[in-house]
Parts: structure tokens; sequence; C-alpha cells
């Protein structure tokens, strides 16, 4: 018995005795005549009951509900012109069934999985199964599987070896938190998920393999938002003997031919390429969105000698103040006002704001800014009637943080942002090190293995540039990666400027500090985010679409009840015990 796939049978199969299978998507009864519109992975084909044809018991086919499982045999027949529908792919043939048999009953379902509508996402993830039936969802897991298959057609054409790596390995605390795993033969003593493949894939440049990548799940123990997740899957890649340049060449190949592969778009133009500083300045971001014009102003220099001391003292304690000009602005006062609520939440203390209209400033500031500066203001950013200026001043680090997230939030108020516009664009130069507020002392902004720009400035942390690079797409981050360190005493140095002692990194890295001593060659890579590239080629704003079997922003799988106690016994087994006050039972 030949099986079809619904979706895929055509008029060529007219006059064919065949066997499909699915679900029942929709049902109606005519009397005598039930139409039943039948749903498989592929697609619906219509399968018609009729009482002249059916062989056995027709009250079978009365009895058939919504997502009863069931297998039909019949003969293909072309509709009758004014019955095609041109709205599915099957829309001009129909089953004549003879044969009926009900594989599985369906008990009511607990949410329409007929329609896109917003249904309580608790309960879509309970019953994740039924919801994987929905059409929205379907077309993103088939869209899923393409571009992983892109993936890796890609990097096999190119010379990439596919390994997989330990998921069991030794914690190393150097960004998020390790999900950790108790090992039962070797009392009080855990291994930790990876956080990423980084030094296995590195130590696999060090075996001689040149060109490895990784299609591997990761995991982070850190809070969850609408493109996180605690696990995830990314594509993982290494070469060596290469160049910045000669990894970014191949990845910008990579994502064009994914693409192109996976929803048959030509992206026809170079990836551009910026600083971070010029990102951070122009944007307020290392990650801009480039679909809409819109970009921070310096005012640093006009506003420094103001006699308004919001401004010239912010600037004097060595602090910037940039603007946003919002042409043809239609924010009303009131809404400006929720503008500055709004900016306070990334630190910034207020907005300050000008209103230009009949050829002159006006707002609360323009009573106190000198006329002067007004002027210079109008005249260096080309301000015209119905325009707004919105100035934030303060630490460079709040004034990107509010203003690239007011950014944003204007272009989605004032409609900026493009429909089907895919702006890639490439971020170099990060800076090697980040002061952390909560460990107070520098850490590494992407890992201790980044290649600095130059040793000489790894005493400076704070101008110390790295040979790092992220590659983005409309406003997220999907790739990141690095030359790494292949010198034996440059990584010793990297490590003192972090305030890792030697004992430290033996302890930690011990393994690998011992493989560069081996003729380590020069090399580099990047990790591309799967499930956020998938997100935005499928057009979804949330990544548990993307993503079989998601968690909840608390990391519970509602579906299976994880995470979830565990008897005392596998405890015991473990030498774990629970502390007094945390429920286990």
């Amino acid at each position: 018995m030949k099986k079809y796939q619904n979706a895929k049978l055509s008029t060529k199969e007219v006059g064919l005795e065949i066997t499909v299978f699915g679900w029942v998507n929709k049902r109606r009864d005519m009397g005598g005549v039930i139409f039943v519109d039948l749903r498989d992975r592929s697609g619906i084909i219509q399968v018609v009951f009729n009482k002249k044809h059916l062989k056995n018991n027709f009250e079978l086919a009365e009895a058939l509900k919504n997502e009863y499982c069931i297998k039909v045999t019949g003969k293909l027949q072309k509709r009758e012109e004014s019955e095609i529908n041109p709205n599915i792919l099957t829309g001009e043939i129909e089953l004549i069934v003879n044969d009926l048999t009900i594989l599985n009953k369906s008990e009511t379902l607990p949410f329409n999985i007929y329609d896109d509508k917003e249904i309580n996402s608790e309960l879509t993830l309970k019953y994740r199964y039924l919801d994987l039936r929905r059409d929205k969802l379907k077309k993103i897991m088939m869209m899923r599987h393409k571009i992983n298959k892109a993936f890796r057609t890609y990097l096999d054409d190119n010379g990439f070896i596919d390994f997989e790596t330990p998921i069991l390995c030794k914690s190393t605390p150097e960004g998020a938190r390790d999900y950790l795993v108790p090992s039962r033969v070797n009392p009080g003593n855990f291994y930790a998920l990876p956080q990423s493949p980084q030094l296995f894939k590195q130590v696999l440049m060090i075996s001689g393999f040149e060109k490895y990548y990784q299609i591997a799940k990761c995991f982070r123990d850190e809070d969850l938002r609408a493109d996180r997740q605690p696990e995830f899957t990314q594509v993982d890649i290494e070469m060596s003997f290469v160049t910045q340049d000669d990894v970014l060449n191949m990845a910008e190949g990579l994502l064009k031919q994914v693409v192109k592969d996976s929803i048959n778009k030509d992206i026809d133009y170079d990836f551009p390429r910026i600083t971070y500083k010029e990102a951070m300045n122009r944007f307020g971001s290392d990650k801009p969105d480039t679909r809409f014009d819109l970009e921070l102003n310096d005012l640093t220099e006009e506003l420094k000698n103001t006699s308004m001391t919001v401004f010239s003292s912010a600037i004097e304690d060595g602090g910037i103040a940039k603007c946003l000009i919002v042409k043809n602005n239609k924010y009303s006062r009131n809404e400006i006002d929720r503008l500055t609520e709004f900016v306070k939440i990334y630190g910034a203390k207020g907005l300050a704001w000008l209103k230009y209209d009949n050829n002159e400033f006006s707002g609360v500031i323009a009573k106190n800014l000198e006329l002067d500066i007004q002027n210079k203001i109008k005249e260096k950013f080309s301000v015209e009637n119905g325009d707004l200026v919105l100035i934030v001043s303060g630490k460079p680090k709040v004034v990107f943080a509010s203003l690239g997230a007011l950014r944003l939030k204007i272009a989605e108020d004032f409609n900026l942002i493009p429909d089907n516009k895919f702006n890639f664009l490439i971020v170099t130069d990060f800076p090697m090190f980040e002061y952390s507020e909560t460990e107070k002392r520098y850490v590494a902004t992407h890992h201790p293995f980044t290649k600095p720009e130059t040793t000489v400035k790894l005493k400076d942390p704070e101008n110390c540039l790295s040979v790092a690079y992220d590659f983005v797409l409309n406003g997220y981050e999907i790739g990141g990666g690095s030359i790494r360190i292949h010198d034996e005493k440059m990584q010793e140095e990297v490590f003192s400027a972090l305030g890792i002692s030697k004992e430290e990194a033996k302890l930690k890295f011990g393994f690998f500090l011992d493989a560069l001593k081996y003729g380590t060659p020069p090399h580099g890579g990047i990790a591309f985010g799967l499930d956020r590239i998938i997100m935005l080629l499928t057009g979804t704003d949330n990544i548990r679409d993307v993503v079989a079997f998601p968690k909840t922003q608390s990391a519970a799988d509602l579906m299976c009840e994880a995470p979830s106690i565990v008897d005392v016994k596998q405890l015991d087994e473990l030498n774990i015990s629970i502390k007094k006050g945390i429920k286990n039972d």
C-alpha cells in the first residue's frame, strides 16, 4: 500500500485508488453525504463519505468528530468547476471514500486549534502537543527543519566537519549561571551543562581538524524574556588559520544562503560593518535596528558650557548629552511626560525637550537655554517646524541605554519600521572588558579566550579592544564570535587583567591551558543563535513559537511538569539534602 501525503496529491492522481491518513479538521454533514477536511502534516484534502460508495457502515462516518485520527481509502476525482477551492493546494480534487477506519477518537479540545488567535499561554504550553497542530506553529516547525538543513548543507559544502561535544562538562562560571548536575559516583562533585561548546571547539582546532561545526544544545540559568530560553540551540563554528575577515566573509555567505534556501529571499548587498563605538554613538545599542533612519545626535559640545547645570554638571562629571530629532512630531505634552517616565526605566534622571514651531523653540527648557545654543542645535541638525528634540544627559551607559530604547519606541509609535525587510549588520571592535558593578571588577565582555587587539592596553581595561564581532539582524544579535588567543603567554596576561590567578586558571581551565602548549594554531569562530534566527525569518516575536517544547518565563515545562520534586531516595544516592524551609513534597 502506497501512502500519500494529502497536499502532495494533484490532478495527476485522478482515477487512482489511494489511501490517506490524518485528522478530521472540519466536518460538514449534508444528509447522506458527509464532507471532511482531512489534515496531515502536508495540508488538507477534502474526503467525501457517500452511502452509495462506502463499503462499511455509514454510521461510522456519521460518528466522526474533529481531531479523530482516521484512515480512508477511495478513488480520487476532479471536483466540479463550481466546487473548486482556490484556498488550498488540493482544491481541484476530492477523495470519494469506499473504506473508513477510525484509528483513534479524540476528546473535545481544551482550546481552538483552527485559527491563530492568541490563546492563554499556560493552556497552550500544557497541551503543547495540540498547540503544535495549529497551522502557524506547524509551518514554523517545518521552516526550522529547512533552516537547519540550509546551515548543514552550506557548512558541509565548505569543508566543515560536524562534531558532537559533551553535555556533561566542568563548571566554569565566567558568564551566566551554570545548570549543575550532581554526580552519584563522585559524591559532592558536579557536572555543568554547557553554556556553549567554547573550549571543546578550540581543543578541536588544537587537534588539527581545522573546520568544525555543530548544531549544539546550550544551557544558561538566567532570567528569561521573549527572545530567550534556558536551553537553546546554536550553530557553533570554528576555523583554524584565519583572520577576522575570513570568519566574517564565511559567515556572511552562510547567512545569505540560509535565507535564500529557507524563505527564497536574496540578500543582494554586502553586510555593512561598523565598530561598537560607532554603533553606540549612532544608535545607543550594539545591536541596532537599521531599518529606519532615526539616530542619536551628540550635543555634548553645545551643552557643556550652558548655565543649565542639569546638562553642564553631568558633562563636567564625565557624562555626555545626546538627542533624538522626531520629525513631524505628533506627541502631545502628556505623551512626552510618559516618554520621560519611560527613559527613567533605563536610569535616566529625566528627558529634556524642545518643540520647534513657528520658527522658534518652545518648551520648559527653551526659557532657560541660551538662544545661541538653541540656534546651534537648529543649524547643526537642520531642525524644521513640527520637529521635536528629545535630550538626555548623564553617564554614557545611561544615555545610550535610555535613548537607544526610546529610539525603538518612537519607531513603533510612528510606524517607522518597514515590514518584510531584513537589515543585516556586522559590529566589530568590541571592548575587551566591561566593568561589573556586582563584582566590582572588570570582566570579559565576550569570554576570557578572546584575543585582545593588542596586549599593550591590557593594563588599561577601559580602553582595551578585542578582535570580536557580532552579527545583527533587525535589532537582534543573531551571532557573535572572535579570534581566539592561541598563545599561552597572552592567555596568562588576559587572565591577569581579569584578576584570575594562575592557580584559579589552572583549577577552572586546566586541560585547556595544557592543550595550548602543544602547537596551537591561530583560530577563530562564531556561534549563531538558531532559535533567534528562526524567530526572525518566520516573522514571530516570541521565541517559544520556534521551540517544539519550550519553557515558561519561570523556566517551567508545563506539559511534562518540570522541574519537579524527586524521591528522597534519589537525593540520598546523590548525597544531597534540601535546606530547611524549602518544600520538597
